[in-house]
């Protein structure tokens, strides 16, 4: 049992230090990681507390990039005079708008790298477009339509988001499709199509919040009217509509990941709309999904 635990405290270990090396530094021993390879290699590190960014040159020397305060409190930017002399003169690469950031410094050395060595591979790995297909169903009481009693009724649907594949992504686009059944006191049935933005305010790996904004819709209604003629009789009426309009209707929404290409999702549809009257009852359009990336 012993041999066991030993050997996962040491798969452990390996793990945590996979990536990292130890490097000594103007008599300093710091375990740096490696974020970019080539003519220049980017190292760094979280150091009592503090970013830290050494670059590799190719005669194997290591140079710390520092931005310190003069007496003025006003930072000199060292890291950039550095840069520029690792840097041959003859790729013509400015360093002026770089900041003493990890995603920078590694655009910048991998930049210099690609146009130094033809043979290197780059690392940055660029934003391409990313579907996600999701499927919902939720309750509404057709916050936008003459729903006296404010009856709820159920709904059904599907979405294709258009997102960027990087890290954490904010913006979205969507095209969504979804049916909103009659029930037995609201004689009312709708079926939608819709575009619209997104914009996630909180974006993590697992979780997503955001707002919805729908700038075009495509709706086919039916109505169903009930009424006694002079003669006493029922007569059950059907009325059906064809409407395009450009709402501006917003709501919110959220999305949390249950595996790597899986989310469960849930919206607050129908908020309110710019351009779209509201009757006296407030928005009761709530839906549970599952998206996956295509």
């Amino acid at each position: 049992m012993k041999k066991y635990v030993f050997a996962v405290i040491f798969i452990c270990g390996l793990s945590f230090t996979y990536g990292q090396k130890t490097y000594t530094i103007e008599s300093e021993a710091l375990e740096l990681k490696t974020e970019v390879e080539g003519h220049l290699s980017l190292l760094w590190n979280i150091i009592g507390g503090q970013y830290r960014y050494f670059v590799k040159a190719q005669d194997g020397k290591i140079h710390e990039l520092k931005n310190t305060k003069d007496e003025n409190n006003k930072y000199q930017e060292e890291y950039k005079a550095t840069l520029t002399q690792l840097m041959d003169a003859g790729y013509n690469i400015s360093v002026a708008d770089v900041n003493l950031t990890l995603p920078d410094l590694k655009a910048v050395i991998d930049l210099y790298n690609g146009t130094a060595d033809v043979s290197y591979q780059s690392v940055i790995k660029k934003p391409k477009p990313q579907l996600r297909l999701g499927f919902f169903g939720g309750l509404t009481n057709f916050p936008f339509s003459d729903n006296l009693n404010n009856d709820i009724s159920p709904l059904f649907g599907s979405e294709l988001e258009v997102i960027s594949n990087k890290e954490n992504p904010r913006h979205s686009g969507f095209f969504q499709a979804y049916h909103a059944f009659e029930n037995e006191d609201f004689g009312f049935s709708k079926t939608e199509l819709s575009l619209g933005y997104r914009f996630r305010f909180i974006s993590t790996p697992k979780v997503g919040v955001y707002a919805n904004a729908t700038f075009a819709t495509l709706s086919f209604t039916k109505a169903t009217y009930v009424y006694t003629d002079s003669q006493a009789q029922v007569v059950k009426v059907s009325e059906s509509k064809t409407n395009f309009d450009a709402p501006f209707i917003f709501g919110i929404g959220a999305d949390y990941r249950i595996s790597n290409r899986g989310f469960i999702t849930f919206g607050y549809h129908n908020l309110v709309a710019v351009f779209l009257d509201s009757p006296n009852h407030f928005s009761t359009d709530v839906s549970l999904g599952f998206k996956m990336i295509l």
